[in-house]
């Protein structure tokens, strides 16, 4: 049985649902600490300046935040950033092939007032997937599991909870993953290569690292062909952590 297991994040990139697409069960590790600059809250756009940010805010307790789990991160509502998301996404993409197939999913979400920032996150992806035709990949919370230990240990051990034995991860895992470890618990691993196609953006130079959102607008049904179907045109330097 084939598993993914990767952090939660906000509107993640085509990179991101890939690794969907090969999982059986597919578990959100939302129980580890939350990493600041990364991509748990935060994703970008193609606007005509060039790329641009959209950030959940968070409530943020000082060093704290490091050590809190992703699981109980809380979102801040000082501000009404779901709507400023949503407003951003229609100035951009308004003009964009799609747009209008996916504006009644994203109206929903972005008015949605989520106390937790994971609970958000994950229904999103979720609902992208699905639109991606994602139907039969089983979802999980790393954080229902119980599982222990650190670092490859606890990931063996979330892989056992679930009865994997095949584990798909990204290629900078190579850096920091032991694959004795999970040899030893009987456990394949396979490492994702990131080289997809060109596809048709709004604002040239094409910039492969953008929230999956960009894909579908430009693509809409045809956005698999840009994943995990057609891969004889790769982009050098295309690589990115998950």
């Amino acid at each position: 049985m084939n598993a993914v297991i990767l952090q939660p994040s906000y509107i993640p990139w085509r990179g991101f649902f890939h690794q969907i697409h090969k999982a059986d069960v597919f578990v959100f590790y939302d129980d580890v600490q939350f990493d600041k600059r990364g991509w748990r809250n935060r994703n970008r756009i193609k606007t005509p300046s060039g790329p641009r940010w959209l950030t959940i805010p968070v409530h943020s307790r000082g060093h704290q935040l490091q050590h809190t789990p992703i699981q109980s991160i809380e979102i801040s509502w000082e501000t009404d950033w779901n709507q400023a998301h949503w407003r951003t996404l229609q100035q951009h993409y308004h003009k964009a092939p799609f747009f209008d197939r996916y504006r009644t999913l994203l109206d929903l979400f972005f008015s949605r007032h989520d106390t937790l920032l994971a609970d958000f996150t994950i229904d999103l992806c979720i609902a992208l997937a699905r639109e991606l035709g994602l139907t039969k990949t089983r979802f999980l919370r790393s954080s229902t599991l119980g599982a222990t230990g650190t670092k490859t240990d606890r990931l063996v051990d979330v892989l056992q909870k679930i009865g994997a034995t095949h584990y798909i991860t990204g290629p900078s895992a190579r850096e920091y993953l032991d694959e004795s470890r999970l040899a030893a618990a009987g456990i394949s691993v396979e490492y994702m290569d990131y080289s997809y196609p060109q596809y048709p953006q709004l604002y040239p130079p094409f910039d492969p690292q953008v929230s999956i959102l960009d894909l579908l607008f430009m693509t809409g049904p045809e956005a698999p062909a840009y994943i995990w179907g057609s891969r004889e045109v790769s982009l050098p330097g295309e690589e990115r952590a998950a």
